[in-house]
């Protein structure tokens, strides 16, 4: 009997733990859902619109919506690609509640150095993501982001990767030759700064994506490149799952410089 008792004991410790583990998986995916929920109203697609051009819509990355809702957070290169194809003044901001033809935006400010732009909206208004504190962000917590890996391929609907900070160490940029090096290269050089890396694959179309808790609509950092191992064709093909992101405190300054004017 003491045999049998023991045995029941043990079988009984297995079922809870068992118990304890699936109850708290499905509490961790039930939580991400409703983030999910959270966070998707406020993701923009960033390109540009003209009649004259075909396609007329053209795709360049992803954003998110801050402050008063009138201002979305995305990356420097994304704005400058515009840029460089002179399409400025086409600039505009894609959104479901939005015109197909998206709404106009205008640069508000920019920081080249952590790769960050802020964009103005307008004529409309979005649900803002709450800015969190990216010094918080420990190696090993678990996170999402969601954008548009992809560009408008599954339309306007926001795809969510998950993952964890796999490391936070100093950002590692692409030397310039001597010919084109500019003050802001040495001013890096000088001063690093630190980016998360994470184990989550990303794809070019995610520039500019929010990087959040997974359990919390609570941005951390903004998606901005992700290793490329061989050709950037063979980005879709063979991802590396290896993405980094830009601490939200950058992005907070650059925000509350705006909103201090």
């Amino acid at each position: 009997m003491k045999i049998f008792g023991k045995i029941f004991h043990v079988w009984m410790v297995a079922v809870l733990v068992l118990f304890l583990f699936h109850t708290g998986s499905v509490s961790a995916h039930a939580g991400l859902v409703g983030v999910i929920q959270t966070v998707k109203p406020s993701i923009v697609a960033i390109g540009t619109y003209n009649i004259k051009e075909t396609p007329r819509i053209q795709f360049y990355g992803t954003g998110f919506a801050v402050g008063n809702g009138r201002y979305v957070i995305t990356n420097n290169h994304v704005l400058s690609r515009i840029e460089e194809e002179e399409k400025t003044f086409h600039l505009r901001i894609f959104h479901p509640s939005l015109p197909s033809s998206g709404i106009r935006a205008h640069k508000a400010a920019r920081d080249s150095v952590h790769d960050l732009a802020l964009l103005g909206l307008e004529d409309a208004e979005l649900p803002p993501l709450p800015l969190g504190d990216s010094s918080d962000v420990k190696e090993g917590q678990s996170i999402a982001f969601t954008g548009y890996p992809i560009g408008f391929a599954l339309g306007l609907n926001p795809t969510t990767h998950t993952g964890i900070v796999s490391a936070i160490s100093p950002i590692i940029l692409p030397g310039p030759s001597t010919g084109t090096m500019e003050s802001k290269h040495f001013d890096f050089l000088r001063n690093p700064y630190d980016v998360f890396q994470l184990d989550a694959t990303a794809y070019p179309g995610n520039s500019g994506s929010p990087l959040y808790w997974r359990d919390r609509s609570m941005v951390i950092g903004v998606i901005n490149k992700v290793f490329v191992k061989d050709k950037k064709e063979r980005l879709l093909s063979e991802p590396t799952g290896i993405t980094y992101a830009i601490p939200i405190n950058h992005a907070r300054a650059l925000l509350d410089k705006v909103l201090g004017d």
